[in-house]
């Protein structure tokens, strides 16, 4: 049998369909054939076809919310986006098409469901997503991360409660070796910073000022990830300002080996992407979240609040960002074990780490 993923745009889209699809593939073995569907240069591509995936290419992009001459050219590629939907589909005649969000899932998934092939999608936010909405409206079965997304959804009835799913090895690190890996030492507090898949400008420039403080203090280490496109300005701006990078400070611009990190971090500094919120869920860790302003419909932000509400996360609005304002809140909490403590023990209570396998749970009625 074929399986169609999709998701694309950003990694808190990519990572929870390539969990499915590698959870797909360890059940059923050499009796399915999972499809990743994305556009032609997206992340996805880059992430899916590492994990070996076959790949198929759709023409897609975002559709600006106002109109302008960028939304003739979005609507162009759209139609593009359905024919190239439509050959896949009729060459791959999938039992089943699941969707994660982004704009790419948008003609894989409408296609599918001219073609009568069953649909269902994965919402990994507690608001959701513009695609996600419309496509429910033609799926299926709805998973949810967040209670509080259901109602959003015309059809409430559908959604099911999964939780978002994280990649497999997080749970199964072991520490020791990623301390090694990076050089660490495992007997002082470890801060691990990154603004999400792509980095977040704002973090970066808090952090400029939080490196300077701690490259004073031997005692605390930080892995610091800007982002690929932030990396090389980002040095720039710490040797400009004469800021010594010493051995208790790892900055990398993209790092594959993340779980890692955050497996042996006693605080966790990120924007609120869904994905890295379940990790930070399932590994049980203190966290301090920047939600990113600019998301679609503010998303990030009722992600945070969950956490926040929770007594799981510290959140700092972008807004009231600064690199003093952030470092006073990092020593506050590295001096507090307690308070830590019961961070991580009430972060760990906000997700189920059986995402994955509540979802092949349903998924399999469309298999068989």
């Amino acid at each position: 049998m074929n399986i169609i993923v999709s998701g694309g745009g950003t990694g808190g889209h990519i990572y929870p369909a390539i969990s499915i699809a590698k959870k797909l593939k360890k059940r059923f073995n050499d009796n399915i054939n999972i499809y990743y569907v994305g556009t032609p240069d997206g992340m996805e591509k880059e992430l899916a076809t590492r994990e070996g995936f076959n790949y198929r290419e759709v023409r897609v992009k975002g559709m600006p919310r106002n109109l302008s001459i960028q939304s003739i050219k979005s609507l162009k590629e759209l139609i593009l986006g359905l024919i190239d939907s439509r050959k896949i589909i009729k060459e791959l005649k999938p039992n089943l098409i699941i969707a994660t969000g982004g704009y790419v899932c948008f003609p894989i998934a409408y296609m599918g469901k001219i073609y009568n092939i069953p649909i269902c999608i994965h919402e990994q936010n507690a608001y959701p997503g513009i695609t996600n909405k419309i496509l429910s409206r033609y799926a299926n079965k709805i998973f949810i991360t967040f209670n509080e997304s259901k109602r959003y959804f015309k059809h409430p009835e559908r959604t099911i409660l999964t939780g978002n799913p994280i990649r497999e090895e997080l749970i199964s690190i072991d520490k020791r070796e990623a301390y090694d890996y990076f050089g660490l030492d495992e007997n002082k507090p470890v801060i691990v910073s990154f603004g999400g898949s792509g980095g977040q400008a704002s973090l970066n420039d808090a952090m400029i000022f939080c490196i300077d403080e701690i490259s004073k203090d031997d005692e605390i280490q930080l892995i610091h990830i800007t982002g690929k496109k932030h990396y090389d300005s980002f040095l720039k701006k710490l040797e400009n300002l004469n800021i010594k990078i010493n051995n208790n400070i790892k900055i990398y611009p993209y790092l594959y080996e993340l779980p890692k990190a955050m497996s042996i971090a006693t605080l966790i500094i990120t924007s609120a992407g869904a994905i890295t919120l379940a990790e930070i869920s399932a590994l049980g860790k203190a966290s301090i979240l920047i939600p990113k302003a600019y998301t679609a419909e503010n998303h990030q932000e009722y992600n945070a609040k969950v956490f926040e509400d929770a007594k799981a996360s510290i959140v700092i609005k972008e807004q009231d960002l600064s690199g003093e304002e952030l470092i006073k809140t990092i020593f506050g909490l590295i001096k507090d074990k307690d308070k830590l403590s019961d961070m991580g023990i009430n972060a760990s209570k906000l997700m189920d780490i059986n995402a994955t396998d509540n979802i092949v749970e349903e998924l399999i009625q469309y298999l068989r």
